[in-house]
């Protein structure tokens, strides 16, 4: 039985049901399409949170499916943003409670706006971080938005160049 993270307990309180799922973690490959493959499931399905900076806004929680980039242009206009940049890997854990490879768009130590991009509308049932390596929270893509009160825009592109 998989441990319960805070991201689990936010879903619980709010009375959304999910699914963990529990996968073997190599510290040297985190990426989120390795992670797909372990918990055998499609890259589009899973989500990698990526924390960033707005000029204006400050700090803003990004949800892509694994096969994606950011765009933070993009990103930067449907946040409200002239400029995004991702943060350092050293600012992560301080700034959200989370160690790279297990970052949660729920429970962060702030609540920081998340924007998902919008391929999210396109799917069911998608999985994120429940906040540790080696455990992902798999459930409707509605209630996720509702649970993050995400929202959604174009903010990424798949990363192949031949789409």
């Amino acid at each position: 039985m998989a441990q319960k993270t805070n991201a689990a307990r936010i879903l619980d309180q709010a009375g959304i049901p999910y699914e963990l799922m529990p996968y073997e973690v190599d510290e040297a490959d985190l990426s989120a399409t390795t992670v797909a493959q372990k918990v055998g499931m499609s890259p589009e399905l899973i989500y990698k949170t990526l924390v960033t900076r707005g000029d204006k806004t400050g700090i803003l929680v990004a949800c892509i499916p694994a096969h994606y980039e950011l765009n933070l242009k993009a990103l930067a206009q449907v946040s409200g943003n002239k400029k995004v940049e991702v943060v350092a890997l050293k600012e992560v854990q301080p700034l959200t409670g989370y160690i790279r490879g297990g970052v949660s768009p729920l429970g962060t130590k702030k609540k920081y706006p998340v924007f998902f991009q919008e391929d999210i509308l396109l799917h069911e049932k998608i999985a994120i971080s429940a906040g540790t390596r080696g455990l992902q929270i798999y459930a409707r893509a509605q209630d996720l938005l509702k649970a993050t009160q995400g929202q959604v825009g174009p903010i990424a592109h798949h990363s192949t160049t031949f789409d």
